[in-house]
């Protein structure tokens, strides 16, 4: 798995992960990557700074840092604008989809196979399931939020 960060042509900066570079080019293809904040599937690939990790951890500075090195997006002063679309991409998921709960890696299968008609379904997967379909070209995105069944 890797993650990207990425950034939509609207200057939206999010990070998703990715089962292999090769299979974000073919999701974004088939304009299957969109920012979660507009949907636009105009997406790239955005700088980012590898994570390397330390011998010793550093030193702690008596000064705050200043600068956080989030994006605009990422500020106090927009969240309250991205929970509202996160909460509107929700609704309208539940409101347009089948919830399958445990199934959905087999459902989802199913429908790619053409064994059973399709219809847009949202659920759970584990880990592996997940990985599997997204091997096998099963076109899958993780929901950024918990379905409200699972929520408390």
């Amino acid at each position: 798995m890797i993650k990207f960060s990425l950034r939509c042509a609207q200057g939206h900066g999010f990070e998703s992960w990715f089962q292999s570079g090769a299979a974000f080019d073919s999701l974004k293809t088939r304009e299957l990557v969109a920012c979660p904040v507009c949907g636009d599937t105009a997406v790239e690939k955005a700088l980012m700074a590898p994570a390397v990790a330390q011998g010793q951890p550093p030193a702690q500075s008596a000064q705050p840092a200043t600068d956080t090195g989030h994006s605009r997006e990422h500020s106090p002063e927009h969240r309250p604008e991205l929970a509202a679309k996160l909460r509107e991409l929700r609704a309208h998921i539940e409101a347009h989809s089948d919830y399958v709960g445990d199934n959905f890696a087999s459902q989802a299968r199913a429908m790619y196979l053409g064994d059973i008609p399709d219809r847009p379904i949202y659920g759970e997967a584990r880990p592996q399931e997940a990985k599997a379909l997204l091997d096998d070209g099963v076109p899958v995105v993780p929901l950024p939020f918990m379905p409200t069944r699972k929520a408390n």
